[in-house]
């Protein structure tokens, strides 16, 4: 069991895990419970009733050697003809709020307007939302996890170019007309990080661009597309979030935001050296976006190592960036020491240099802690305590929603049914983070809600079906869902409040 400020006693060695130290009634009375989904990874159906390609499609139908097992989400876990299980599975567990996002080119197969609205897609959500309400769970609505349109990148390269913000605000309007009298909390974009990181320093995610130095990609430019794409997503978030602010809010009475992820970062060694570097880790990762969305300009440290590859915003463009939004959603995983790197100037400049400084999970060979099923995963369950404390002292106390929290294990084929819902670790992993966010809560930290990573196993990106994330596993040969031992904790965790 990890240490948490809580002392949680939780028998996760007992089949019932009856004993809770703390539960639902522990948080406040309007604190929401849900969990978190997107569309690729989640629905399939890929080219049904009318659904336009995304870049994620052909991504994965292009470049199979890129993916795990040289997988891909045209079926995925089959959500789009099995939501109402899925539906009546989280009302049983007690959760109060499911976190999905929408298929752009479900609803736009070209990712615009001009190019029709395709309407079996806007039935498909318009049932799931209302599965939800008739379940008694609230939709939180994600417009973009990742799947950009192929139409887009084809046209103009989606995210590399600013015509896209345009196209995005059309899009997001389309989803408040048709969504907004029922769906009350929106998120414009999840991760714009990841997918700027992924998809345009080191091309393991769609479109999978990259220099030739930073991965093994056919076209791109690390040192500079991260950049532009990460800044197009800033503007297009903040038209969608002006358009809904200014059209819709007031009769529709629901609230909007964006999701971001961040690491927390400890300095390797007490050196001033290494302390600095830990404030550029986190600068280059959470500040990137949270610095606009609260100030409407990239942190200076940027600014200043990155030159004239970091766009600059127009004085219009910082005006309606700063502030643009009701809530900040946060997805925390994992944690890293962070050690200065003073790269010399003759290496060449790509995002993953910038920052000048090395991440590693291990410090004279002991790791920062236990490790997930991701090489990218260690179990640091503090730091959600302390990036939560850090953006509250650095960000003005926003309103905060743990939007994705979760650690997944290595899909072990040999393992029987039994063997392989025994996932105590899963239980340790969001009891004790979730002792740390109700620290943070009664430390004066606005967080109004959790949201764990993820309902059912799923469609990994670039890891494909290798991991499993969730608290429900998932059969991928029948599509068969099974609790978990950690979703019996949930259930058990919420009822007792």
């Amino acid at each position: 069991m990890f240490n948490s400020i809580l002392f949680i006693e939780n028998k996760t060695g007992d089949d019932d895990h009856d004993s809770f130290a703390f539960n639902r009634s522990s948080f406040p009375k309007d604190f929401v419970f849900g969990t978190s989904s997107s569309s690729y990874q989640y629905e399939g159906a890929y080219n049904e009733d009318g659904r336009g390609p995304s870049n994620w499609d052909t991504y994965t139908h292009k470049h199979p050697e890129r993916v795990a097992g040289s997988a891909n989400g045209d079926v995925a876990i089959d959500h789009y003809h099995r939501y109402k299980e899925d539906v009546a599975l989280m009302k049983d567990i007690g959760l109060d709020a499911y976190k999905f996002s929408i298929s752009w080119s479900r609803i736009l197969p070209n990712g615009k307007l001009s190019g029709g609205v395709n309407r079996k897609g806007i039935q498909f959500y318009n049932d799931l939302i209302n599965e939800l309400l008739s379940k008694g769970l609230q939709p939180y609505v994600t417009l973009f996890h990742w799947d950009v349109p192929q139409h887009l990148d084809e046209e103009y390269g989606g995210f590399l170019s600013s015509d896209i913000v345009l196209d995005f605000q059309d899009y997001a309007e389309l989803c408040y007309k048709e969504f907004g009298d029922r769906v009350k909390h929106w998120v414009t974009l999840n991760e714009p990080w990841s997918f700027s990181n992924g998809g345009y320093t080191v091309g393991t995610f769609a479109p999978g661009r990259c220099s030739k130095s930073a991965g093994n990609c056919s076209a791109g430019n690390s040192a500079t597309e991260p950049y532009l794409t990460a800044h197009y997503q800033l503007l297009a978030h903040a038209a969608a979030v002006k358009v809904y602010k200014k059209k819709y809010q007031v009769n529709q009475k629901g609230i909007i935001g964006i999701s971001l992820i961040s690491d927390w970062a400890v300095p390797f060694s007490e050196t001033q050296a290494d302390t600095d570097a830990t404030q550029r880790a986190i600068d280059f990762m959470f500040g990137w976006f949270m610095d606009p969305l609260t100030y409407g300009t990239y942190p200076k440290i940027m600014q200043s190592l990155c030159g004239d590859r970091l766009p600059k915003f127009t004085e219009e463009e910082s005006y309606m960036i700063k502030g643009s939004y009701d809530f900040i959603g946060l997805n925390y995983y994992t944690a890293h020491y962070v050690v200065n790197y003073p790269y010399s100037e003759d290496v060449q400049a790509s995002y993953l240099r910038d920052c000048h400084c090395n991440k590693t999970m291990e410090k004279n060979g002991v790791p920062i802690g236990p490790k997930g099923g991701s090489n990218w995963l260690s179990v640091y369950p503090r730091g959600i305590l302390d990036l939560l404390h850090y953006i509250k002292k650095r960000y003005n106390n926003p309103m905060i929603y743990i939007t994705e929290n979760g650690i997944d294990e290595i899909n072990n084929t040999t393992l029987s049914l039994e063997e392989a819902l025994k996932d105590d670790m899963r239980i340790d992993y969001h009891s004790s983070h979730l002792s740390f966010a109700l620290g943070a809560i009664n430390e004066g930290v606005d967080l109004r809600g959790y949201f764990a990573w993820s309902f059912l196993d799923n469609f990994e990106w670039d890891d494909g079906y290798t991991v499993r994330f969730g608290i429900n596993y998932i059969d991928f040969n029948t599509m068969k869902r099974h609790p978990k031992h950690s979703s019996v904790w949930f259930k058990k965790f919420l009822l007792h409040g």
